[in-house]
C-alpha cells in the first residue's frame, strides 16, 4: 500500500527543512492519491521538473519514485510552469511542490527511478 500524497509530501518538505532546504506546496491536489509533481527552483531562476514515474519502471522501498522531466536539464521557470499547467489541464487532481536546491538530481536522489537497464 503506497502513502497518501498529503502525508508523503508533507514528509518530503520536512526532511528536506532537516537539510536545509526552504519547499512549499503550491498546489494541493487529491490528498490520497494525487499525483506529485516537484518543481526544484536553482539560484540562477532556472528550474527541474521531476514527475510520478510510470507504474512498474523500477522496484524500490521508496513507494514513490519520480523521473526528471524535459529531458532532465534545468529550463527556465516560465518554461516549466508552461509544463506544469498543462499536467494541471490534464489531471486536476495532482499536487505541486517547489524546492529551492542548486542541483535537483541531488536532492531528489532517494526517490528516482532508474530508468537504464543495469
Amino acid at each position: 500500500m503506497r502513502i497518501a500524497s498529503e502525508i508523503w509530501i508533507k514528509a518530503f518538505l520536512r526532511a528536506a527543512a532537516a537539510d536545509g532546504l526552504f519547499g512549499a506546496i503550491v498546489r494541493k491536489g487529491d490528498a490520497e492519491a494525487g499525483a506529485i509533481f516537484i518543481k526544484v527552483l536553482r539560484p540562477d531562476r532556472t528550474a527541474r521538473l521531476f514527475g510520478p514515474a510510470p507504474a512498474g519502471l523500477s522496484a524500490s522501498d521508496a513507494g514513490r519514485l519520480f523521473v526528471p522531466l524535459l529531458d532532465g536539464d534545468a529550463r527556465s521557470d516560465a518554461d516549466v510552469e508552461t509544463v506544469l499547467e498543462r499536467e494541471v489541464r490534464y489531471d486536476s487532481d495532482l499536487w505541486i511542490v517547489e524546492i529551492e536546491h542548486v542541483d535537483g538530481r541531488a536532492v531528489m536522489a532517494p526517490w528516482l527511478a532508474r530508468t537504464d537497464a543495469g
